[in-house]
């Protein structure tokens, strides 16, 4: 009895250990949210149309001339509204902290949600059918070295990151509750990525990256693929210096993106017969940003602006052009350059009884953004022969203005929080796309309410 007795104490104690290791490095979180939404024109978006990007240009039925013979209301197609209400964006994830060898800290981090696998029916342009199946958000892991010297008073610390994780120029995001972030006025990408963050000092730290793609890609002559800066044998580079002090936060940075639209194209023999050849297509593009932040008490104040070159594989409106042909058969590109910007304001404090265990808060929160196209660096040219001006845009090509305001109500009491917000997003289009890449004809605007409801309950 008394070796049974003293085996059993053994058993506990070993799980005892092992329970306080798991919660001691093992970090599990994560969501239950639901979105109700609702849009007064049909829109150009993604994620069950819960990732919204911009109102659809008029689609009529037929002109007014025709309209005036045939004696048929003149309707525009894409003025419908639509409703929907979807949880596929329920999360969970796993940070794993506290290991450390000698001088090295090593963490990590598995994230993933619901995301995939929803597509149309029939002649509808809305992917809500089907079941939505489990997707890949982050996963990296982190080695970090502390406390290094830089002089008598200053030390350094660097954190090293490899793996699937927020773009350099993507993770300041908004404060919005929209699935979108803000996007397409600032940069949202999940990316393949090596990066490094030096914090120098008290106030300063230098970030650098070496990035992939995989899920956000650039487009060209096949549609958006990875295959172009899988050619291009080119990591996509970054760099940033960031400043911090007192509640304020200033971040400024470039990214160089450099990728090879195709990799055969076509000459013509002495005889004259055509024939396939490599060649080497090239195209590079540098994209400049600002970040400032500010926080005090129950105030938050975020602003970013990106000039960005092309810029589709961070979810914002760009793309390039055919700007040249060579004799050797390969083709010279020009980017889109497109000026994108938004703020956002939060302001809330505790309401209620406060309690220890649901603590109660009223947030107000106030989004505003605004895109400018500039069209293409250069002018762009019809490279095929076939009357069409050579042009890789994945989405509306004719978009020249765009703005969006969006105030919010979020309510949070414990781990339960309920929002609403009220997005308006105004496009201005044009007609008869032009050499540099804008469409001045008939100037239009078009405009989307987005009414939405989110409800999310975090563990």
């Amino acid at each position: 009895m008394a070796v049974s007795a003293q085996d059993t104490e053994v058993k506990q104690q070993k799980r005892e250990a092992v329970k306080s290791h798991l919660k001691q490095h093992f970090k599990p979180y994560g969501f239950i949210r639901n979105y109700f939404a609702y849009d007064s024109r049909e829109s150009i978006s993604g994620t069950g149309d819960l990732y919204n990007y911009q109102p659809k240009d008029e689609n009529w039925n037929q002109s007014e001339a025709e309209a005036a013979a045939s004696g048929v209301e003149r309707q525009d197609m894409n003025a419908q509204s639509t409703f929907r209400f979807l949880s596929l964006t329920t999360r969970v994830g796993l940070n794993i902290v506290g290991y450390q060898w000698r001088g090295t800290e090593f963490g990590g981090k598995i994230e993933a949600d619901f995301y995939a696998g929803l597509n149309g029916v029939g002649s509808g342009t809305h992917k809500l059918s089907g079941t939505a199946q489990f997707r890949l958000r982050q996963a990296y892991m982190t080695l970090a070295w502390d406390s290094l010297r830089m002089n008598d008073k200053d030390y350094a610390r660097v954190d090293l990151l490899l793996g699937q994780a927020w773009h350099p120029m993507a993770a300041d995001l908004c404060d919005a509750i929209a699935l979108n972030s803000g996007a397409p006025f600032g940069p949202f990408s999940r990316t393949p990525q090596v990066k490094m963050d030096a914090r120098l000092g008290s106030l300063f730290t230098l970030t650098g990256a070496l990035i992939w793609q995989m899920q956000y890609n650039s487009t060209g002559p096949d549609g958006q693929s990875a295959d172009y800066i899988a050619y291009s044998k080119t990591p996509e580079a970054y760099l940033g210096l960031s400043f911090h002090h007192k509640g304020w936060l200033v971040r400024a940075g470039a990214d160089v993106l450099s990728i090879c639209p195709r990799r055969t194209g076509s000459v013509r023999g002495a005889d004259g017969t055509t024939v396939t050849v490599k060649v080497k297509d090239r195209l590079t593009t540098v994209s400049p940003f600002v970040y400032l932040q500010y926080k005090q008490g129950e105030f938050s104040f975020k602003a970013k602006s990106v000039f960005m070159e092309a810029g589709e594989h961070m979810n914002m409106n760009g793309g390039y052009g055919v700007k040249k042909v060579n004799q050797d058969g390969s083709w010279e590109y020009t980017p889109t350059r497109t000026s994108s910007s938004w703020v956002s304001i939060v302001y809330g404090g505790k309401v209620g009884a406060q309690e220890t265990k649901h603590p109660q808060k009223l947030q107000g929160i106030l989004f505003a953004g605004y895109i400018r196209n500039f069209g293409t660096k250069e002018h762009i040219i019809d490279a095929n022969g076939d009357g069409k001006l050579e042009f890789y845009y994945p989405r509306a090509n004719n978009m020249n203005r765009m703005w969006r305001l969006s105030p919010t109500l979020l309510y949070t009491v414990g781990k339960f929080q309920i929002g609403c917000e009220y997005e308006i997003t105004s496009v201005q289009y044009g007609k008869g796309l032009e050499a540099d890449g804008l469409a001045k004809n008939d100037l239009h605007w078009v405009t989307n309410h987005r009414v939405q409801l989110m409800t999310k309950f975090n563990f």
